[in-house]
């Protein structure tokens, strides 16, 4: 009578022989240590044995079972059948068992192998000729070979999995559960390996670059979330192993699962306070918009000063900072129902005061722009570096057009209103005082709107006469500038390159306004 699946998937297959190829030596010893007591034999490549005979385990060399030696300083150590045929075999098929036999060859049950450290070298700016090397051909090789004959080879990739192999190999063998799940696991790494090298390649020497022929990414599922942006939606958190940073990378340290809008939310925070990161500097968040960007001397009178801008609004925002969060500051954020808090570190006692509001959660996350922005639409996806602040961004490139130069107060207000538009949904209109904002007109479809947006949201906190403005994108009329100059800006900054550029700047001067022109916009849509 045959087996269930069920009960076939839980029959155990000893380990007899195994495969052993590593460049991360991590654990190792113990691992070899474990097969030696379950009477396995190893066979090894030459850095392998040399690391396996150190911690007195036995094994033999992979050149004395295919009769070749390493060639090409290393390039061919595996590639042979009298490897290859024993991880390809079917153990269950008696012709192929005997083929192998009548060539004096065996099969193999087990293959551990983890590949070149080619994303690390990337990472760390290697040469051009490390990366060629780091490009492993055999392992892949071994792995997709076990991998697909999960049904008779375990195939381990990665140092994570030797607690349940040793575990396995104590309890009588691999499960064909086991077997599959890592065989899944060792196709993904193949994968994410490949098109780290393909993307490198592709991009030539301008890593940055993003028209190429081909791009490629990777996901792992991090987490399962409880629904999407509303709640017949269903969500999920993937993580990416080409951006190491980023919100989808923080580390959670208290407080309720998060939730699909909180990580939108999250992420938005994260880059408004990333624009000002040149002081102590808070970003609150509401809907994937500011309601109030701030810098100080201190964190916690940014806080104060962002929490100014728009404290209605703030109920139930994210609030992002940019400085380890004290417990002065922590004492601050609580006062106000927040729902999450970002920060790149935090001190004991402001944790144990921010968890003291227990819904409350809280990310430790470091600052960084991703290298690349990607945005999925129906049928393809976009692509486009990351929007950051540069030389001509800096005041002293700006060109006055209008109006009185400013004195240095009011051209590094200026300078802090241009550098926290860039996160505002467009159009944006942020007026400024102090180093903070005090009304923000965001996500308007015309740029008078905004600009009355952001002035009527400024009555409702420290007001705009007296503040100063910026626009991320060029006035197109004067009539949005005109109602800045009402209200009692007394300088703005905005891109330029508008047709009616002159009507703008006429305007400006007949209102005694300074305005100065970038050359540069900041769309976020």
């Amino acid at each position: 009578m045959s087996k269930s699946p069920a009960t076939a998937s839980f029959e155990r297959k000893p380990v007899r022989r195994a495969l052993i190829s590593v460049s991360d030596k991590t654990d190792l010893a113990s691992l070899g240590q474990a097969l030696v007591a379950a009477g396995v034999q190893i066979v090894a490549t030459s850095s392998t044995v040399a690391a396996l005979d150190e911690a007195g385990v036995a094994a033999v060399r992979v050149e004395d079972v295919t009769g070749f030696p390493e060639l090409l300083g290393g390039r061919v150590k595996t590639l042979h059948p009298a490897i290859h045929a024993g991880l390809l075999v079917k153990q269950d098929d008696p012709v192929g068992l005997a083929e192998l036999e009548g060539l004096d060859l065996a099969p193999f049950d087990l293959v551990v192998v983890n590949l070149y450290p080619f994303a690390a070298t990337l990472r760390g700016c290697g040469s051009h000729e490390n990366l060629i090397e780091m490009i492993d051909i055999g392992g892949p090789t071994m792995i997709r070979a076990a991998a697909k004959n999960y049904s008779s080879v375990a195939c381990i990739t990665s140092p994570t999995q030797y607690p349940d192999l040793i575990d396995a190999l104590r309890n009588g063998g691999t499960t064909a559960e086991q077997r599959r799940t890592w065989a899944t696991s060792a196709f993904q790494q193949v994968a994410d390996y490949d098109v780290e090298i393909a993307n490198w390649l592709t991009a030539g020497e301008d890593p940055t670059a993003v028209t190429r022929p081909w791009f490629g990414t990777t996901y792992q599922l991090r987490k399962s979330l409880r629904y999407g942006e509303n709640p017949h939606q269903l969500a999920a958190l993937y993580t990416s192993g080409s951006e190491p940073q980023g919100i989808a990378s923080a580390q959670v340290l208290g407080g309720k699962a998060l939730s699909y809008n909180n990580l939108q939310d999250a992420d938005a925070a994260l880059r408004a306070v990333n624009t000002v990161d040149y002081a102590p500097g808070v970003a609150i968040i509401k809907h994937a918009n500011p309601c109030g960007i701030a810098v100080a001397d201190n964190l916690t009178d940014a806080y104060r000063k962002a929490l100014a801008s728009d404290p209605i609004s703030a109920f139930g925002g994210v609030v992002a900072l940019n400085r380890s969060v004290d417990a002065d500051t922590a004492e601050q954020i609580i006062q106000v129902f927040t729902e999450v808090v970002i920060a790149p570190g935090f001190t004991e006692d402001a944790l144990k005061i921010l968890r003291s509001r227990a819904n409350l959660r809280i990310l430790e996350c470091a600052t960084g722009t991703a290298g690349h922005q990607l945005r999925p639409l129906s049928g393809g996806l976009l692509i486009q570096t990351s929007d950051s602040t540069g030389a001509e961004d800096e005041f002293a490139s700006w060109d006055l057009v209008a109006g009185e130069a400013v004195s240095e107060q009011t051209a590094r207000d200026l300078q802090f209103a241009w550098y926290a538009c860039l996160p505002v949904k467009s159009n944006a209109i942020v007026l400024v005082k102090n180093q903070a904002t005090v009304g923000i007109g965001m996500g308007q479809v015309s740029r008078v709107d905004a600009a009355q947006h952001a002035v009527t949201r400024a009555g409702a906190g420290a007001g705009a006469r007296g503040a100063v403005a910026a626009s991320d994108a060029f006035f197109p009329f004067p009539d949005g500038l005109q109602i800045l100059a009402d209200a009692g800006v007394r300088a703005v900054v905005a891109p330029g390159g508008s047709k009616n550029d002159h009507l703008v700047i006429e305007a400006a001067r007949k209102a005694a306004l300074s305005l100065y022109f970038t050359a540069r916009r900041h769309f976020t849509h």
